[in-house]
């Protein structure tokens, strides 16, 4: 049980952001997290953590296009799903699927900061495929559906099975299997109920990962559906003994805001959690936006994080749709600066050069200092390519443009002098709506936030926040924003994200 240990609280979510589909494991003192990329490139991004609250990237596991091959035309929330790691004799190993190319594979590495290997394709069906070792040292890999099978993690094949295991309660898309040996009991962790408001945590045991298996009798041990609680979609969860010698659970769940059906923003993101044992099962929730932390109190980064482009090599933050071709960008053309090769012409289809982050903060500022020598470039917030606003330089003027499904409409237009500007884009609470024609409308707002659009420190255009919400673009994703180059070639000298209100 989780009793009075500590006298420190942590907020959720812990890696905010579009970090869905969190797996964790434990190594000495060290834990190491993971979260699925779909088809963003590099893929599945690692953390590392010394209490499971305060998270740093410190790398992806797929950085080179032979780990991560994806179509050039492959679909928004395609690509990489709902990745496993673990740590088995000295070695880290990875599991995941790429829906696009290939279906499920492992990778492994001495070393969480890498190098990984190539894949290793294992002809076994379905997604979400975890890794689990027995006392004999054989391997047993879940998935989807949900079946077993006992495999040979460096070949790839398939030993015994697959064997159909236990699927849940009957809600649809039994999912996100984790299989652990915990005391006399193997364990099958499982998510289903689909990964939006109905998303659940249901759980099994067994002897052997054979089964048979018993469900525990208060399943779901986790779900907020049906709740007005802020934190909604929990599921899709894995289990780590934190640094207090307890269990915790991260797991993904969501934000929603705005009026009915109420719009999440940021993607699913990633949550901790305490549990507790009771006669033999595990007792968990509800997920709240403040817990009590295991470990050592220490305070939260508030403020914006800048990249100044000085670094040898690309912070590992930066993702790109799909692929980053060596020659469309580079860091040493313009020492201090991001050079920005245009290899598509719009923003609205695949192809185009866009480096972005994944926006980490409900309420946000974005800014970065861009060139746009004789191109056409800018900043875009986006989901994908039909969602996507931008603020975008280009013959001597600047100009806000929204693209929300199959339409495309230039909203505000303003000149500006040759050579670098300020870009700034904000994301903040929804009040009434934006004046049109120069007056006040009185109209409520029922989005979940506004987007502002600036020049420096003159505003250009505020627009509603819904239309790249999940509830609108669909998918599984969240919204990035990045710097991106549509003719010629760009440069930005700078680049910050952090909260509205940061220092």
């Amino acid at each position: 049980m989780h009793e009075e240990t500590t006298d420190w609280y942590y907020d959720n979510p812990v890696i905010p952001g579009f970090h869905p589909d969190p797996s964790v494991c434990r190594v000495g003192e060290d834990y190491y997290l993971v979260c699925s990329s779909f088809e963003y490139f590099p893929g599945v991004p690692l953390f590392h953590s010394r209490d499971l609250v305060h998270w740093r990237q410190i790398g992806n596991v797929l950085d080179r296009p032979a780990q991560l091959p994806l179509p050039p035309d492959a679909s928004a929330s395609d690509g990489i799903y709902a990745p496993t790691i673990r740590h088995h004799d000295g070695r880290f190993w990875l599991i995941t699927t790429n829906v696009s190319e290939g279906g499920n594979f492992i990778v492994s590495a001495e070393r969480p900061e890498g190098p990984w290997s190539d894949p290793v394709w294992i002809d076994l069906p379905g997604i979400d495929p975890d890794l689990a070792w027995d006392e004999d040292g054989d391997c047993w890999c879940a998935f989807q559906g949900v079946g077993v099978a006992r495999i040979d993690p460096e070949a790839g094949k398939v030993l015994e099975g697959p064997i159909a295991a236990w699927s849940g309660t009957g809600l649809q898309w039994p999912e996100a299997p984790h299989l652990y040996r915990i005391g006399e009991w193997w364990y099958l962790m499982i998510a289903e109920g689909g990964t939006e408001r109905g998303h659940t945590v249901a759980m099994a045991r067994a002897r052997t990962p054979r089964g048979p298996w018993e469900p525990a009798p208060s399943n779901p041990v986790l779900t907020h559906r049906g709740t007005a609680h802020p934190v909604q979609s929990t599921g899709h969860a894995d289990l780590v003994i934190g640094p207090d010698g307890e269990y915790w659970m991260v797991l993904l769940a969501t934000r929603p805001r705005g009026y009915s059906p109420g719009f999440h923003v940021l993607g699913r993101e990633t949550f901790l959690t305490p549990v507790a044992w009771e006669d033999g099962w595990p007792v968990v929730g509800p997920v709240n936006l403040r817990e009590r932390g295991p470990g050592s109190p220490r305070p939260v980064e508030r403020a914006a994080r800048r990249d100044d482009f000085d670094a040898p090599a690309l912070d590992p933050r930066w993702i790109s749709p799909r692929s980053r071709p060596d020659d469309s960008w580079s860091l040493v053309e313009r020492p201090g600066w991001l050079a920005l090769h245009a290899t598509g012409s719009t923003l609205d289809r695949p192809g185009c050069t866009l480096l972005g982050r994944r926006q980490e903060h409900q309420e946000s500022r974005t800014a970065a200092l861009l060139d746009p020598g004789s191109g056409r470039a800018g900043l875009s917030i986006r989901v994908d390519e039909g969602h996507h606003y931008d603020l975008e330089v280009a013959d001597g003027q600047v100009d806000v443009i929204a693209r929300i499904g199959p339409l495309r409409h230039r909203v505000a237009t303003r000149p500006v002098p040759p050579g670098p500007v300020t870009l700034v884009i904000t994301t903040g609470p929804a009040g009434e709506r934006p004046p049109v024609d120069g007056q006040p409308t009185g109209l409520h707002v029922a989005a979940p936030d506004l987007i502002a659009f600036h020049v420096g420190e003159d505003l250009l255009a505020e627009l509603d926040g819904r239309y790249l919400s999940t509830e609108v673009a669909t998918g599984f994703t969240g919204r990035v924003i990045g710097l991106y180059a549509t003719e010629g070639t760009a440069w930005a000298d700078w680049f910050e994200h952090g909260p509205l209100d940061a220092p």
